[in-house]
């Protein structure tokens, strides 16, 4: 417990670095290509468009229903896509965030438990500009701006808190053992289809319910769900569902020290695997 307190001590007094940081790290992916940042929205922008073609087009599915509403089938997609993508690339990140700044760890003057921060960090960047698309989507679909919109801002930081929690493990696992950020980019690709992000997995509640109970043990449908019900739903989600926040923040808690655990165990050791 002590090392979580260190850690989110770090966390808060290097909060200026941790933005300074993340937007040099988002400059520096980028300078190379030719259209620079234009590449962080134009990458997931065309995965959206090849979701809306397939499943909007050329096979439209059934619309999916929210609180009682059934929302169009893409516009339910969307809601959620952008966390994913946002989850996704800021795990991966983080997960490789140390190992790979090893060699400029001898001339840090700050903590290392801000690098996988400000990476995850300029990840945030992109995914609220995104978020910020979609909005702007949605007004033209009727589903205008409302009070319950401002979950979207508590659900960022749940997203945040959880990556943050599960980079401070992954990437102090990834510098004693490299395999192992190849077994976090292999289990991901395999929770885009487990975790409800391309199709509702309330369709297994009548013939399925144990396998939906065990679905949702991931704390990442909380968040996809939260965000879902911030632009569709009349309600406060987060409040409704009380039993699933104190669940997906006790998840995030137990993360968290266990991922400060490694980090404050490991961080003085992190220099002999260069």
């Amino acid at each position: 417990m002590k090392s979580a307190v260190k850690v989110v001590q770090e966390q808060i007094k290097h909060f200026y670095l941790i933005r300074r940081l993340s937007q040099y790290e988002l400059k520096s992916q980028n300078k190379s290509n030719y259209l620079g940042m234009a590449w962080e929205v134009i990458n997931p922008a065309i995965q959206i468009l090849i979701y809306w073609f397939v499943f909007g087009t050329l096979r439209e599915k059934a619309p999916v229903e929210v609180s009682g509403e059934e929302i169009p089938f893409f516009s339910w997609l969307l809601a959620a896509f952008f966390l994913w993508i946002f989850f996704y690339q800021a795990t991966i990140q983080g997960s490789k965030s140390i190992y790979t700044r090893l060699k400029m760890l001898s001339k840090m003057n700050f903590p290392m438990s801000i690098i996988p921060s400000y990476v995850i960090f300029s990840q945030f960047y992109v995914h609220i500009f995104m978020i910020v698309l979609s909005i702007i989507f949605f007004q033209f679909n009727g589903y205008y701006i409302n009070l319950y919109y401002l979950q979207l801002f508590y659900f960022m930081f749940g997203a945040f808190s959880l990556i943050f929690a599960i980079s401070l493990i992954t990437s102090t696992l990834s510098t004693i053992i490299r395999d192992i950020h190849m077994l976090i980019n292999s289990v991901l690709r395999m929770m885009l289809y487990l975790s409800g992000v391309l199709w509702p997995i309330t369709i297994l509640a009548s013939e399925f319910p144990v396998i939906l109970n065990i679905i949702k043990l991931n704390p990442l449908i909380y968040l996809i769900e939260g965000y879902r019900a911030a632009f569709f739903s009349n309600s406060w989600y987060f409040l409704v569902e009380w039993e699933y926040t104190l669940y997906f923040w006790g998840i995030v808690i137990l993360l968290l020290i266990i991922g400060s655990f490694l980090h404050v165990r490991f961080r003085r050791h992190f220099i002999d695997y260069l």
